[in-house]
């Protein structure tokens, strides 16, 4: 089993100085638990990814802060380290109810994302003409009684079926608490930061860095003087975060290089803090792996190409993928893989008559 996979711990950690470590139960593909960093100062705390949305998660979060002897009204920060909802989940919430900070990159943005609809915790009502069209939508989905409303689906740049939210997870999240709901109405950081700024959390001054790849607002921390780097999903230890064809640059797989490389050159850093996973101290040594990996991947779909000449995207990520993995995610993936083929001149592409774009061998 990957590290990644392995259910939580029970119990708090002490995993570098100043830094506490809860693990939080999540049911996603391929992950057991996300982790939560509890930075402490004279006010209170602040926490680092502090799971998903929902009561569910709520109640493991507060009963896990409450074993370490940490109140969650003590919680006076959150920080998230990019837009997806096993970090980002919890922060609505906190903000709703406790009147927290929340920190996150600049370019920082959810699905659920509607602005600063939150008034002193209190649940409001979104008017119509905040946010034309997609918060009364919302709304409707959290609040309304009846059928759900139809969700458009997100559609794919590479022509593939729109991708739909489960209508078992809509329903699942009708039935949460209005606070819960509320959160999720919640989610505009109050403190946006930018690339190689400073920022003070627990007792430790802590540098950003921009690292985007796995998403375009994904940043790291790192705490030179103890050597800590808090790397979320940038660097994990056993398996590899998820390049996304979603997102605005097509060819995300360059920045994910990028970031990577920018990462594993920074001097001084003893520990490495992910989001999923055990601690570990071979930054470099990772860095080189999962660049190796997804270069593997490179020429294992360019070898694909020579065979299947001009297929969908679809096609290709039933090659790359094993079958289990199949789906929107596999295909999200084998497209931005795809793109960096066409980028570097390896491949070309081309729509057919349906408008599903096509890749095949340069001439």
């Amino acid at each position: 089993m990957k590290q990644e996979q392995l259910p939580p711990e029970e119990d708090a950690a002490e995993v570098a100085p100043g830094v506490l470590r809860i693990q939080l139960p999540i049911f996603l593909p391929g992950l057991g638990h996300v982790n939560c960093y509890v930075l402490e100062d004279a006010k209170g705390v602040t926490l680092v990814d502090p799971g998903l949305p929902g009561p569910d998660a709520h109640r493991e979060l507060t009963t896990r802060l409450m074993r370490a002897g940490i109140p969650i009204e003590r919680v006076h920060t959150v920080l998230v380290t990019h837009s997806h909802p096993d970090h980002f989940g919890g922060a609505g919430r906190l903000r709703a109810e406790q009147h927290c900070d929340v920190v996150a990159h600049a370019h920082f943005i959810t699905p659920f994302d509607q602005g600063d609809n939150t008034i002193e915790g209190d649940i409001v009502e979104l008017e119509d003409n905040q946010d034309a069209g997609q918060p009364s939508m919302l709304r409707q989905l959290l609040f309304g009684e009846g059928e759900m409303p139809d969700i458009p689906g997100r559609t794919t740049p590479w022509g593939g079926d729109p991708i739909l939210p489960p209508a078992e997870q809509l329903e699942y999240m009708r039935s949460w608490d209005d606070i819960s709901k509320q959160g999720l109405l919640s989610l505009a950081p109050t403190v946006r930061v930018q690339d190689n700024e400073v920022i003070r959390l627990g007792r430790t001054d802590w540098q950003v860095v921009h690292t985007p790849g796995h998403t375009e607002d994904h940043i790291c921390l790192f705490d030179p003087i103890n050597g800590t780097l808090l790397s979320g999903d940038h660097v994990l230890p056993t398996i590899t975060p998820h390049i996304s064809g979603m997102a605005p640059d097509s060819d995300a797989l360059s920045q994910f290089f990028a970031a990577l490389e920018r990462v594993g050159a920074i001097e001084g850093v003893t520990k490495v803090l992910p989001a999923h996973g055990l601690p570990f101290e071979d930054l470099s040594g990772r860095v080189h792996e999962i660049i190796e990996h997804h270069e593997d991947r490179l020429e294992l779909l360019f070898q694909i190409a020579l065979e299947l000449e001009g297929a969908p995207v679809k096609e290709y990520s039933q090659r790359l993928f094993k079958e289990r993995s199949w789906g929107p995610m596999a295909e999200s993936e084998t497209y931005a893989h795809l793109e960096h083929l066409r980028r570097d001149g390896r491949l070309s592409n081309f729509q057919d008559a349906e408008g599903v774009l096509r890749y095949q061998t340069s001439p």
